[in-house]
């Protein structure tokens, strides 16, 4: 968390340096009548970017040789402009969550002796960010809002899982929180997103009981065009 928070710190100052001075020509987040619909802070577009995606909570520790899937979202979304300073932005987005570890245990060569198989968990979900945006500078903003994701996809070392047959949450909740910067149509942007609930609801694999509770947490970047109204 230490890292990812240093990430966004680092993030932000690179676009607070120059949020004052924009490209000539380009319209700024705030160079527009309040009342009027003429603003970057309306529109609509597209994304995609990066996912490091891990585990949360408490049985996070029971995966043993735990690392992290790095994996990809994409999506589209709009801006519905409150104030020069304040949007509200929902998104819809494709995004895969999951993770590799060794989670079960297979009878090792040697009489009497058990060894782990590191596998790939790869959870596909269908999310919906609902995001209050403020423009900290004319072309910096940041993001935060509550998110529903629903889980269309479960495949386990490379097979395809029943979602409900191994115990698995259908619907996750939670919070992101993220900085952005914008040059023209351009965007680029950081996000965490924080999981709040339990991947599996009632695990029924052999074995899965033991990581019962456990959560998705995911850092991302991402790169969008937008279009105003």
């Amino acid at each position: 968390m230490k890292k990812i928070f240093l990430l966004l710190c680092l993030f932000g100052a690179s676009f607070a340096a120059n949020a004052q001075e924009g490209p000539v020509g380009v319209r700024s987040s705030t160079d527009y009548a309040p009342s009027t619909s003429d603003s970057r802070n309306n529109g609509f577009g597209i994304k995609a970017g990066f996912n490091l995606s891990d585990l949360r909570g408490g049985d996070k520790d029971a995966y043993k040789d735990l690392e992290s899937l790095k994996s990809y979202h994409a999506g589209v979304y709009a801006q519905f402009g409150l104030n020069d300073k304040f949007s509200f932005q929902p998104e819809v987005l494709f995004t895969r969550k999951g993770f590799d570890a060794q989670q079960f245990t297979v009878q090792s060569t040697t009489p009497g002796q058990t060894t782990g198989e590191k596998r790939e968990t790869r959870l596909d979900y269908i999310q919906v960010p609902l995001l209050l945006v403020y423009n900290v500078f004319d072309n910096v903003s940041l993001h935060v809002g509550p998110q529903a994701s629903l889980l269309v996809n479960a495949k386990y070392a490379g097979e395809e899982r029943q979602i409900s047959s191994v115990g698995l949450n259908s619907l996750e909740y939670g919070v992101v929180g993220g900085i952005e910067g914008r040059v023209g149509p351009a965007r680029i942007g950081a996000r965490y997103d924080l999981g709040l609930s339990d991947i599996y609801n009632d695990p029924k694999d052999a074995g899965a009981a033991a990581y019962d509770n456990v959560k998705n947490g995911v850092f991302q970047v991402y790169v969008g065009v937008g279009f105003t109204n």
